[in-house]
């Protein structure tokens, strides 16, 4: 039986509009992100002007604005956008996976072993630096691989791995807590990064490492975005569209899992960033097209706002992971509510 024209007609014109829409979302957040990149590098406790701002950009030596921008913002907004991107990406790629939107490693864990294991590092082996980072991506993948292990039976159900997650995490906050109680006064103010999550006192030579992992774990997941734009329709029908189902839960696990650890051990665990990116871009969308571009620049906004209204828009200065809390519990108290009700998936 063939498609009247009529009805083939209405089908293409309503895929282009919807790729259009698309892509006229996805350059509307990119605007929102450079935007916000500018004014972040401009204004702070002072204003740089846009002519020394590109000067300094440009490598050029301008008095006094070379040390605001070049040392202090310049470093702290890249940073922003990196981890945002990390988070928002490797966030939305749990969540279309096991088609759950509370399917976030803030949820299941990841982000809560990475920073327990900060926390030792720093209290309990006295540890400082890279070394911390390092300690932090393995366990943070050591935590992510359990949480599945436990979870398996006869395939992964999201409900079963999110209620497994949720068991882990509440188990590495309360070992957390516990090393805090022993822990010296010297070190709790680094130990607190690892909570609250922050960029402050960031260097561009910190971004390098976050800029590889998401070359690499980022690029990995956006190569499967088919596959999982098939899983959003479940596993058996993903199966029947050629999916190998087992081999891209794994692959995206592994690119997720490394973006949040990687992101994690450099800023802290920035809180909701990584939850409440995929929902936000599903809801600008709805329909027509991936989700992983959109949320990972969803993330970067999150960031870099949540940042500067920390910095400059409160009365007191605050970490960005205190503003992105504040706003992601909220959200998350209406989201069980709404999957309660509906059941649903992004």
């Amino acid at each position: 039986m063939t498609m009247p024209s009529r009805t083939l007609d209405q089908v293409v014109v309503g895929r282009r509009r919807r790729v259009r829409h698309y892509r006229l979302v996805l350059g509307l957040l990119a605007a929102v992100v450079a935007i916000f990149f500018v004014i972040t590098l401009m204004i702070g406790q002072s204003v740089t002007p846009a002519g020394d701002l590109l000067r300094v950009l440009m490598g050029e030596t301008v008095p006094g604005a070379s040390f605001a921008v070049g040392q202090l913002r310049l470093p702290r907004a890249v940073m922003c956008i990196l981890a945002g991107l990390s988070f928002g990406l490797g966030g939305v790629a749990f969540q279309i996976m096991l088609r759950n939107p509370l399917a976030s490693p803030d949820i299941v864990g990841i982000t809560s072993g990475a920073s327990a294991a900060a926390v030792f590092c720093i209290v309990v082996l006295s540890m400082s630096g890279p070394i911390v980072s390092i300690f932090a991506v393995i366990v943070g993948m050591g935590v992510a691989l359990a949480v599945y292990g436990l979870s398996f039976r006869n395939g992964v159900a999201g409900t079963r791995l999110i209620l497994v997650g949720i068991g882990v995490s509440a188990m590495l906050e309360s070992f957390v807590s516990y090393i805090l109680s022993q822990a010296p006064s010297w070190s709790l103010q680094e130990t607190m990064r690892w909570l609250t999550g922050s960029v402050n006192g960031a260097q561009l030579v910190q971004a390098l490492p976050l800029l590889a992992a998401l070359v690499l774990f980022g690029g990995l997941l956006i190569s499967r975005w088919r596959d999982l734009e098939a899983l959003r329709m479940g596993d058996d029908m993903a199966a029947a569209l050629g999916v190998r189902v087992g081999v891209t839960r794994i692959l995206v696990i592994v690119g997720a899992v490394g973006l949040i650890a990687c992101a994690t051990a450099i800023t802290g665990p920035i809180a909701f960033v990584a939850f409440l990116s995929g929902p936000i871009a599903a809801r600008m969308v709805r329909s027509g097209g991936s989700l992983l571009l959109l949320a990972a620049l969803v993330g970067a906004i999150l960031v870099l706002v949540g940042d500067y209204v920390g910095q400059f828009i409160l009365p007191s200065r605050y970490p960005v992971g205190v503003v992105t809390g504040a706003l992601g519990a909220p959200y998350l108290i209406y989201l069980i509510v709404r999957v309660n009700r509906a059941g649903g998936s992004l």
